[in-house]
């Protein structure tokens, strides 16, 4: 069964879709603004995604440009705007389809069957489903991907969500610093306004779980004056 997350802030059209797309068998994730959604990709294995663009928090296209930096899952846009500069835009920063409002719901779900045969048949969900099964590691510090699994000398350790993203983010990435403000964009997925506290505290939290002894940190160290990294190890 395939997991189609339906992004709208105008929650009838989100039920009226829902209805149709259960029908089809197809199991149904709802959001009702970008943030929303980019929350739901983290948690859930998403095949594709119905995107209205016109929303509060974030809009579709910034949503989709978001989504872009990791992620290939087939997005068809929905929106009431029916001009060729529009599609073209919606296009140019990622999508795969564009549908205007008022759509027809047949025609809806003719997309969404060609959308998710071109992504799994033709190979591009097996090349995310490879690179998603792996895990990520420094020393004895471990990420699972696909179970979210954080452990320590093959110890589970619990973690938020987001005190998984921005180890996922280092661990991705080691021996890299990165900055508190790029750490607050690329986990919390919006710009940075005086984030230096939140990450700090996060940050802290996570040292409080994965390191023997937080005040002398094997894995995740500071940068005085430049962010954080974590170490090859």
């Amino acid at each position: 069964m395939y997991n189609i997350l339906v992004v709208d802030d105008d929650k009838e059209i989100v039920e009226s879709i829902e209805i149709y797309l259960k029908n089809e068998g197809f199991n149904i994730y709802k959001a009702y603004d970008g943030i929303e959604a980019l929350e739901v990709l983290v948690e859930e294995d998403i095949h594709l995604i119905l995107m209205d663009i016109m929303m509060p928090n974030l809009d579709g296209m910034k949503a989709t440009i978001k989504i872009r930096e990791d992620k290939n899952i087939p997005i068809i846009l929905l929106s009431a705007k029916g001009e060729d500069i529009d599609k073209i835009m919606g296009l140019n920063v990622g999508a795969d389809d564009y549908i205007t409002k008022p759509f027809n719901l047949l025609e809806l779900i003719a997309r969404i069957k060609s959308n998710l045969r071109r992504y799994v048949d033709l190979g591009n969900y097996k090349k995310e489903e490879k690179n998603y099964n792996k895990t990520l590691s420094s020393g004895n510090l471990e990420l699972i991907i696909d179970s979210k699994e954080v452990k320590v000398d093959g110890e589970n350790i619990k973690v938020t969500p987001i005190e998984y993203k921005i180890l996922k983010l280092l661990l991705e990435n080691k021996g890299r610093v990165f900055s508190i403000d790029e750490i607050y964009e690329r986990v919390w997925k919006e710009e940075s306004f005086k984030a230096e506290n939140t990450v700090a505290v996060h940050v802290r939290r996570i040292r409080e779980k994965i390191e023997i002894n937080p005040k002398e940190p094997r894995y995740l160290k500071v940068v005085w004056g430049i962010g954080y990294k974590v170490e090859k190890l």
